[in-house]
């Protein structure tokens, strides 16, 4: 039988382990007597404990405190270098990748422009963006955002064509990449991971029901209930940008995966056009919406279009929002991507005044807070999680 048997004295050293390195990675740098008080363990035992935990590797000095005259104390720490795990951020122009310590302290980034290795195979490339990252030590666990999701009931990859991820059509799709790359990998769709940052660092801390919109170049979310991820029969939910919408073409006239329903409607090309037709300029759909926004601000005709193509947009998300509330009826709707982050609080309000008054239920509307690219920071979030779960218990003895 594996694991300890509950009610053993190896079971409490378990729990007091697991307590005292979540103090420590809460808290950062303790002293024996800190981490004792924090984890309600007395002397003897924290004393123990930490042995334990230097003999495992898991826990390292960190110097010394002074104290009263006279008196000093030791310093302890998570060891960083425990184990090291890495996300990866996979769009068709580049590949963008990040590596962290046990801690989550970032110690080596890279991005590689897949477009200059064109003749590089799917693990090739891959691996250029691990190695350009330059993990200090072993990689332990790696998580892949990609713009498509994983069918569980086949192991590929769908919601995507060759054309948009060449070379990632092959059967066994995770076992494949792990076996080629040499460690443990998970393969998420961008947007989930948008959701898990969003959940953990940003605008849904403390949600366990909430809707994130990705409003970019193309369009996605990600659907949290019961603080757990939604992702349906075949991995597909949150694919919204194809979700049937007034006023756009469908799947039947376009095409399966062409540009039709929420997508041409709302995506950033879309959007471009639709302030070019109020007179507001811009060389991407992200400069024309910040520009309509400086533009609205003000008075003159000008500043009426530009206000009029705002409402326009915020009409345009709140009808697909008000589709995905009605059903899911979230607390909570985080806005982020290119075109309602460079829309700012702007567009916010208008976006929740549209939406409310399409729908029974009220959701708060938020824009994301989260800095930097959210899609590595929820990957990282994941692949710390799973790496912390299988170290952290390296201390149990099997009986």
């Amino acid at each position: 039988m594996n694991g300890p048997v509950p009610g053993t004295p190896s079971l409490l050293r378990a729990i007091n382990d697991r307590a005292a390195l979540q103090v420590l990675l809460d808290r950062g740098p303790l002293t024996r007597p800190e981490i004792g008080t924090l984890t309600g363990l007395s002397k003897p035992t924290a004393s123990q404990l930490l042995s334990r935990l230097q003999e495992a590797g898991l826990v390292v000095l960190d110097g010394i405190r002074e104290g009263l005259p006279g008196r000093t104390a030791e310093l302890y720490r998570i060891n960083p270098d425990a184990a090291y795990v890495a996300a990866l951020d996979v769009t068709p122009g580049r590949i963008e990748a990040c590596v962290a310590d046990i801690t989550g302290q970032v110690v080596g980034t890279y991005t590689l422009p897949t477009s200059r290795r064109p003749s590089d195979g799917l693990i090739d490339r891959l691996r250029g963006a691990l190695d350009g990252a330059g993990s200090p030590g072993p990689l332990r666990r790696v998580v892949i955002g990609v713009q498509a999701a994983i069918d569980p009931t086949t192991g590929r990859l769908g919601y995507a064509t060759a054309k948009d991820m060449p070379g990632w059509q092959i059967p066994n799709l995770v076992p494949t990449l792990s076996e080629g790359l040499g460690v443990a990998v998970d393969v998420e769709n961008n947007v989930n991971l948008v959701a898990v940052a969003e959940q953990a660092h940003g605008a849904a801390r403390d949600h366990q029901d909430f809707v994130l919109l990705w409003a970019d170049e193309g369009i996605g979310s990600a659907v949290v209930l019961g603080g757990r991820m939604h992702r349906g029969a075949t991995g597909g939910a949150g694919e919204v940008g194809y979700m049937p919408t007034p006023g756009a073409p469908t799947a039947r006239e376009a095409g399966l995966y062409a540009n039709h329903g929420y997508q041409a409607l709302t995506g950033g090309p879309a959007v471009l056009k639709l302030l070019r037709s109020y007179g507001v300029r811009g060389t991407d759909f992200r400069q024309a919406v910040a520009a309509a926004v400086r533009t609205a601000a003000g008075s003159g005709k000008k500043a009426d279009d530009a206000r009029a193509g705002l409402r326009d947009i915020a009409a345009r998300i709140a009808v697909g929002l008000a589709a995905i509330t009605s059903v899911l009826d979230p607390g909570l709707v985080v806005l982020t991507g290119g075109i309602v982050l460079s829309g700012g609080e702007s567009l916010r309000e208008l976006i929740e005044h549209e939406l409310h008054a399409l729908t029974i239920p009220r959701p708060h509307v938020r824009l994301s807070t989260v800095e930097g690219n959210p899609v590595l920071a929820g990957a990282l979030d994941l692949a710390l999680d799973a790496v912390r779960e299988e170290v952290f218990s390296s201390t149990v003895p099997t009986a």
